[in-house]
């Protein structure tokens, strides 16, 4: 999976699975614009992906991240429930690196309560980070890779999007939304040798789950038959293949990455 010359842009990448994917992607030979709200820990991961890329080794846990300033990524402060910020990050980004050849829609929130007593308040954040962020991110995007004729568009929604899952009504609808507008930025686009697909995460060891009580990991680690809680980096894997030439007759694609915890 050869990006050397690829532009990358993930957002949500100061942590789990957007750092993983910032840092594969680097190590395939794309640069990468880091777009999150945390400039301390996106300047961190700039400057892992640099030692990492440089010395051709595996990333260190991200309690390790450390090194030398360097150029394979920059780090863009930017709240992507944010319009105006949204636009202003993109132009920063093509001022950077001159175009946006792949898309990473990865920042997510989540604000867990039953519907009933769920708050408007919490029902509006979710949806504008989790899913309106990726149509303005994607709408900014397709602009430059329309001119290229090649883009890639990859949205990061999850297992509860498929399935729903109590408490989470604002969430699930936000990955559902995700995976609707994934189909439709497909149709779109796709005479444009621009592909857009899903990748949908099942139970991944990241700070979101790391609040979760022992006993739910327990019950969710006996959904999945591989027995195992997925990783940041099985899900970054996933992101870069498609984000290769290898996947360029795969779009509108939902690929699951969740140790089979949901088949079909």
């Amino acid at each position: 999976m050869n990006l050397t010359g690829r532009v990358a842009l993930v957002t949500g990448a100061s942590q789990g699975i957007g750092r993983a994917c910032a840092l594969k992607l680097a190590k395939c030979g794309a640069s990468v614009g880091l777009v999150a709200r945390n400039q301390q820990k996106l300047e961190e991961v700039a400057q892992e992906v640099t030692v990492v890329v440089r010395a051709g080794t595996p990333a260190p846990p991200e309690s390790q991240i450390g090194g030398a300033k360097g150029v394979p990524a920059r780090a863009f402060v930017a709240d992507v429930g944010n319009e105006d910020q949204i636009k202003s990050v993109f132009k920063a980004v093509l001022a950077e690196f001159g175009k946006i050849d792949i898309l990473v829609n990865n920042a997510g929130i989540t604000r867990d309560q039953l519907i009933m007593r769920m708050k408007r308040a919490d029902w509006d954040a979710v949806l504008n980070i989790n899913l309106t962020s990726a149509y303005l991110c994607s709408q900014q995007a397709i602009s430059s890779m329309l001119k290229q004729r090649w883009g890639r568009i990859i949205n990061i929604t999850s297992v509860f999007g498929q399935t729903g899952q109590a408490g989470q009504a604002n969430y699930a609808a936000s990955k559902a939304g995700l995976i609707g507008l994934t189909m439709a930025i497909a149709r779109e686009v796709g005479s444009r040798n621009i592909t857009c697909n899903a990748v949908s995460p099942g139970f991944i060891e990241t700070a979101m789950t790391s609040v979760l009580s022992e006993e739910l990991k327990q019950s969710a680690l006996q959904a999945i038959p591989l027995r195992r809680i997925g990783t940041p980096e099985d899900v970054a894997r996933c992101v870069a293949f498609l984000a290769s030439e290898e996947a360029g007759y795969i779009t509108g694609h939902v690929l699951n990455v969740n140790g089979g915890m949901l088949m079909g």
